[in-house]
């Protein structure tokens, strides 16, 4: 009998192997009473130090074997070694109850997982899984055990375990290992970057029923459609072969998009550009052929941490991604805390609908001393590439001179520091509110550029929560409401001599592409792994064409006319 496990597919593939089930060890030890505190908190340091070392081969064999911006993601793992909030902790309940390292490990943090794994925002939720990662590390070290080593494996094997860490998932025997399957996890957590960046096909968050999965059992992945099928019968196995066959020959037509320009049917050239949110994403924008990051999310700078980073932590991260780029633009955008993200260490007051409160640049100017630190390392690293900075969640002319006054006053600064700086750099602002599409003329003549963020625009214009199951139907990118202000803004910039970009989910969509190609959008910015598909379809379009179409379309009522609108126009639609 064939057992389907479903699952969010975070690093598309197929593959067809046995199972290995991957059992982690939940340890709980005991507590004792010492007579030596001193002796404990000893061992405990010495464990620290051993995991150090240990995580230090491992991000070096990383960096070797995936580059540095793979290797990142160790830097995290070692610095909750230095977390004094979880360190000191261990120590001071070692020392203070006189009980036994592992113990006091164990508690310390048990307590902090339990509040990350309980945190609204989904980064922090992750954070728990590094957190349970490096502990571990250390229990094993304290009691002298060492887990599975799946580096070992021979054969070819499909993975299944409640999740894996960074630290497993870099040692894997790509030779053996042909997939990942994990009972939790998400597109974003690390051992789905990992995943991707190895290239190894996963299924994420299949839940509990994994754990039915048995060592040695027959299955196949298919991490396109997001499923596990264990002990699949002959007819399905047939069916899987043909897939992964048509599957790989889709891969290689892609391909060839890779190193090509973005041109239209009749010779126009628009830019594909990458949405990354953290150093690692950077490789795969490049691999895929992005001509540009025309979204860097700088959140992850200022999550799953206990303080602010500081201006030469920022400093370091964004002159890499300029750096790696090579004079690629790359368009920064200035933290962008709220709404859905928080910052617990800040202790911002709670509020009843924290995506119309005091969010992103808002939050910005009501604390100077974030946003000008920010400001100063952005400053700093522009001389390393072509940097363009980008103000979010604008809705009044007055939040945006003010921006642009605070970033004059610092680089002012700078430059009586002697600091060297790019003489210009491109200052723009993200279209997310529709006050701020309407009033689009005002706007162009104190930017460089816009880039339209439409996972905001869309649900203040249509008042639905992106966030809230039940209004999901409102989330409409191509409702003529949508449709319109785009244009507005596109046809503002376009007086003004400025370019737009839209860098929401938007950007990729197959509907909406060719739409915003005849409205004149300038760059489309994307998830990385949307590439090369929208260049493709790019390639089979004439702006000019739809330069009229577009017009046509959003005189429609309706999205769904809209839809078949576009679907009856595209090549090879239905007339």
């Amino acid at each position: 009998m064939t057992y389907v496990y479903k699952g969010i597919g975070a690093s598309p593939g197929m593959a067809a192997a046995q199972v290995f089930v991957y059992h982690q060890d939940d340890y709980v030890p005991a507590e004792s009473k010492t007579q030596n505190p001193e002796s404990e908190a000893a061992r405990f340091k010495a464990a620290i130090h051993e995991v150090r070392a240990e995580l230090e081969q491992i991000r070096n064999a990383t960096e070797a074997r995936l580059g540095a911006d793979k290797a990142e993601i160790f830097e995290g793992h070692l610095m909750i070694l230095e977390d004094p909030d979880l360190i000191d902790a261990v120590l001071e309940k070692v020392e203070g109850e006189a009980v036994n390292a592992e113990f006091a490990l164990y508690a310390v943090s048990r307590s902090f997982i339990e509040i990350l794994s309980q945190a609204e925002g989904e980064y922090l939720r992750e954070r728990a899984a590094d957190v349970r990662d490096v502990c571990g590390k250390i229990m094993n070290r304290l009691r002298g055990t060492e887990q599975q080593d799946l580096s070992s494996l021979t054969g070819e094997w499909i993975i299944v375990a409640e999740d894996l860490s960074p630290s497993d998932t870099a040692k894997l025997n790509l030779d053996c290992v042909k997939g990942l399957v994990t009972e939790i996890g998400s597109r974003t957590s690390h051992s789905a970057i990992m995943a991707r960046s190895l290239g190894i096909p996963a299924v994420v968050g299949a839940g509990p029923q994994l754990r039915q999965v048995e060592t040695g059992a027959w299955a196949v992945l298919d991490a396109v459609e997001g499923q596990l099928l264990v002990n699949p019968s002959e007819e399905e196995q047939a069916r899987f072969t043909e897939k992964k066959g048509r599957y790989e020959q889709r891969q290689a037509e892609l391909a060839q998009w890779v190193s090509r320009s973005t041109a239209t049917l009749d010779g126009h050239h628009v830019e594909l550009a990458a949405n990354i949110g953290k150093l690692e994403d950077v490789q795969k924008a490049l691999d895929n052929g992005a001509e540009a990051i025309g979204l860097f999310r700088t959140e992850f700078l200022y999550m799953g941490r206990s303080t602010l980073p500081s201006e030469e932590e920022q400093f370091k991260s964004y002159k890499y991604v300029l750096e790696k780029m090579e004079g690629k633009p790359v368009v920064i955008r200035t933290l962008d805390i709220g709404g859905d993200k928080e910052l617990p260490y800040l202790n911002l007051p709670k509020e009843s609908n924290p995506f119309l409160g005091q969010r992103a640049l808002r939050l910005c100017l009501e604390r100077p001393d974030i946003f000008r630190t920010q400001l100063r390392a952005l400053l700093r690293a522009s001389r390393f590439g072509n940097l363009k900075i980008m103000f979010p969640m604008i809705a009044v002319k007055s939040e945006l001179l003010e921006a642009k006054r605070l970033l004059a006053e610092e680089r002012s600064k700078l430059v009586a520091e002697g600091a060297e700086l790019a003489e210009n750099i491109e200052i723009g602002m993200m279209i997310e509110v529709p006050a701020a599409a309407i009033t689009a003329d005002l706007f162009a003549k104190e930017v460089d550029f816009f880039s339209i963020g439409t996972n905001d625009l869309i649900q203040y214009t249509m008042a639905a929560d992106r966030m809230n199951e039940t209004v999901s139907y409102l989330y409409q990118p191509c409702h003529p409401s949508i449709l319109r202000l785009i244009r507005i803004v596109i046809e503002a910039a376009r007086k003004e001599g400025k370019w737009v970009g839209m860098c929401g989910e938007m950007a990729s969509d197959e509907t909406a592409i060719p739409l915003l190609l005849g409205m004149g959008l300038h760059e489309f910015s994307m998830s990385a792994g949307a590439i090369l598909p929208s260049r493709e379809m790019i390639g089979q379009l004439s702006r000019e064409a739809w330069s009229v179409l577009a017009d046509e379309a959003a005189d429609l009522s309706t999205q769904e006319e809209i839809q078949s609108f576009v679907r009856k126009q595209k090549p090879g639609g239905q007339n």
